[in-house]
């Protein structure tokens, strides 16, 4: 179900993303939408169309976005992110300091190479 709602998420912002830059600013930067009026849509009409999108396309964004916020809520319910924490805690707690040593042959000792 995660994995649905989080497919349908990108796709919404890949669409979204789009749509924003569908339209025209108003100094006219990245806007390729419209035209001089040729086409099926009018200006002022492909400037509605393209704003009724954004909304829809913001309004769905922001509902997947809640749905996954709840979705991992649930997931997660009666875990701390310390609880997650705490079993690699304790694998390192074995490893001591001598770890940045290099691995010994034997009982012998660590010994700088003499010159």
């Amino acid at each position: 179900m995660q994995n649905v709602v989080l497919i349908i998420h990108l796709l919404l912002a890949v669409g979204l993303i789009a749509i924003v830059l569908l339209q025209r600013s108003e100094g006219g930067g990245l806007g390729i939408g419209g035209g001089g009026g040729n086409g099926v849509m009018s200006g002022r009409a492909a400037a509605t169309a393209l704003g009724k999108a954004t909304w829809i396309l913001a309004i769905a964004f922001i509902c997947t976005s809640l749905t996954l916020t709840v979705i991992e809520a649930r997931n997660t319910s009666g875990s701390s992110v310390l609880d997650r924490l705490a079993p690699a805690a304790q694998e390192g707690s074995e490893a001591t300091g001598d770890s940045l040593l290099p691995p010994t042959t034997g009982d012998e000792p660590l010994l700088p190479v003499a010159e």
